[in-house]
C-alpha cells in the first residue's frame, strides 16, 4: 500500500484559515497586488455581489446575473488579480445595510465607471439626481442626459448599468407607469420602489 504523504499533515482550521487568507490580502495590497476586492452580501433582493478596485465600486451584481460570470468578466475587462477581501467592501456594505433598513437615501461612496461609455455613462451619471421616493420615465432620462430621442438607449444603459442599487436604474420606468426590464428581475425592483415610497410617504408625516 501506497503512504500518501499528504495524509499526515494536521488539518486546517477555520481561524486558521481565516488568519493566513486575511494575511494574503494585506500582503496583496501592500505590494500592489490587489486590484479587485470582492465580497457577497445578504440582501432582501438576494445576494449581491459587490466588488471594488482601488480608485472605487466597479460593480453590483444580482444572484440572477450569476457572481462567478462576473468576476470572471472583471478578470478579462479589468484586472486578473482578484481577491474575496470582504473588508475593503465593509463601507459599502454598512451603507446598503442602512438603505435596505430604510435609513439612508442616498448613497456616498466612491465609484468606479470605466465599464460604461459614452451615452450609457452620461444616462448612469443623470441617475442619482432622481430623489428616493420618485421615478422618471425612460424619455425624462433621455432628455436630462441630453439625447431626447434615444429613449430605447436609456433602457439599454439601464440594463447594463454596472451598479445597480447604487446607481438607482430601478427608479427609471416606462411612460405609463410600468417597470419595465430591470437587471435584478420584476420582483427586485418592486421591492425597491416600495420600499423607497413607503419610506418617504413616513418622512412626510
Amino acid at each position: 500500500m501506497t503512504h500518501n504523504p499528504f495524509d499526515s499533515l494536521p488539518e486546517v482550521d477555520e481561524p486558521t484559515t481565516r488568519r493566513l487568507h486575511a494575511r494574503l490580502v494585506s500582503t496583496a495590497t501592500q505590494e500592489g497586488l490587489l486590484d479587485i476586492a470582492y465580497r457577497t452580501l445578504d440582501s432582501p433582493v438576494g445576494p449581491l455581489l459587490l466588488a471594488t478596485t482601488t480608485t472605487g465600486l466597479i460593480r453590483v451584481a444580482f444572484e440572477r446575473q450569476d457572481h462567478n460570470a462576473t468576476l470572471t468578466s472583471l478578470a478579462t475587462l479589468i484586472s486578473p488579480r482578484v481577491l474575496h477581501a470582504p473588508a475593503k467592501l465593509d463601507p459599502v456594505a454598512r451603507q446598503l445595510d442602512e438603505y435596505f433598513a430604510g435609513t439612508r437615501h442616498h448613497f456616498d461612496l466612491p465609484l468606479d465607471f470605466r465599464l460604461s461609455k459614452g451615452f450609457r455613462r452620461a444616462v448612469l451619471t443623470h441617475l442619482p439626481a432622481i430623489h428616493y421616493g420618485t421615478t422618471e420615465s425612460y424619455a425624462q432620462v433621455a432628455t436630462a442626459a441630453g439625447s431626447p430621442k434615444a429613449v430605447r438607449a436609456v433602457g439599454s444603459a439601464c440594463a447594463t448599468n454596472p451598479l445597480p442599487l447604487i446607481v438607482p436604474c430601478h427608479r427609471v420606468v416606462r411612460s405609463d407607469g410600468s417597470y419595465g426590464q430591470y437587471a435584478g428581475g420584476e420582483t427586485a425592483k418592486h421591492t425597491l420602489l416600495t420600499l423607497e415610497a413607503t419610506q418617504a410617504k413616513t418622512q412626510q408625516h
